[in-house]
């Protein structure tokens, strides 16, 4: 599968105003790419566009609700009307809810599935036909290592992200027999210092956090323009996610007693926030039209991620690890 030098390609980014998918877009324009930037916070997209024409770039803004199919198909006309085509759909738009599940409302409850999973559903059904009239692309869903292992007090967004997965997996295969020139992608990280935690609603008394430590969202972002060039299955971003990978294969009912343990105490800070400060979830949060979170004391390097974007590195760790194992093997 080819794909285009990201300094020939169209790109929509799908949950811009802040966070991954604001430094994403940022990251696009300042490598050459054309970028439609879409979101509900309109003073976060016209920021958004602002920095990237003043640095050069080329860019639109379209202000859309991912729950409302109409208007995810309104994003790429006007990507396609603008640029006359799309190369890349990067797929980040999420809503969060922190709190034990007898609290969630059903209204709330179905509110994450409609932006996370059906968000993500309703960008795949309309982009992939563009990327198939423009002979192929990537469609590259921003997932979370929560589609791999589910935590407590996140069971919307949990529920979200594992049904994400599966829609992935489904939709690949068909692609694949189809013969379409698509790189459909997950990439899975791990907790990221955005103001996520900021936007989520939550009914635990405090501001809630993920479960330290943090990664820094530019990791994520390298991922995606990495993605973006290179045909890739599965991403995941952060030492810990690999990690946790890891141990759901070997232990899902360990890693139970362990989230028992500090998946509750570990999702929750020490600053009172009431159940009804402003949040995201059904409308648009002004604030926070930034890349970074509260929670950069507690970011740290990622040594698995410099690795595989290190090829030489990468290879050489691949060699020694083939090497080992056979000489291991030779002495049995």
């Amino acid at each position: 599968m080819q794909l285009k030098p990201i300094n020939q390609q169209v790109v929509v980014i799908v949950g811009a105003s802040s966070g991954i998918g604001r430094d994403t877009a940022l990251a696009f324009a300042a490598r050459g790419a054309k970028v439609a930037v879409a979101a509900r916070n309109r003073a976060g997209l016209n920021s958004l566009v602002e920095e990237i024409t003043r640095s050069g770039g080329e860019a639109i803004s379209i202000p859309a609700d991912v729950a409302d199919y109409g208007q995810v198909c309104a994003i790429a006309q006007a990507a396609d009307d603008a640029f006359g085509r799309i190369d890349t759909w990067v797929h980040n738009a999420a809503v969060g809810m922190v709190a034990p599940f007898d609290e969630v409302s059903i209204e709330e409850f179905r509110r994450v599935i409609d932006v996370t999973l059906m968000g993500q559903v309703y960008g795949a059904k309309v982009a992939i036909p563009y990327l198939q009239r423009t002979g192929g692309g990537s469609f590259i869903s921003i997932s979370s290592m929560e589609g791999r292992r589910a935590l407590p007090l996140q069971s919307a967004y949990s529920t979200a992200k594992h049904g994400l997965e599966g829609f992935i997996e489904s939709l690949r295969v068909e692609l694949e027999k189809a013969g379409d020139n698509i790189n459909l992608a997950s990439i899975k990280p791990a907790v990221i210092n955005t103001p996520f935690y900021n936007h989520a609603r939550t009914k635990l008394g405090v501001k809630p956090t993920g479960i330290p430590p943090y990664y820094d969202p530019r990791l994520v972002t390298d991922a995606i323009l990495h993605v973006a060039e290179h045909p890739t299955r599965d991403y995941i971003v952060g030492d810990v996610g690999r990690l946790l990978d890891f141990a759901q294969r070997l232990s899902p009912e360990l890693l139970d007693r362990v989230l028992v343990t500090i998946g509750f105490r570990g999702q929750k800070t020490q600053d009172p926030k009431d159940q009804y400060a402003p949040d995201n979830l059904f409308e648009p949060m002004s604030g926070y039209e930034q890349v970074d979170g509260d929670f950069g004391n507690l970011t740290v390097p990622s040594l698995s991620d410099w690795i595989r974007q290190n090829p030489l590195v990468s290879s050489a760790v691949a060699l020694s690890t083939a090497l080992f194992g056979s000489s291991k093997a030779g002495k049995k």
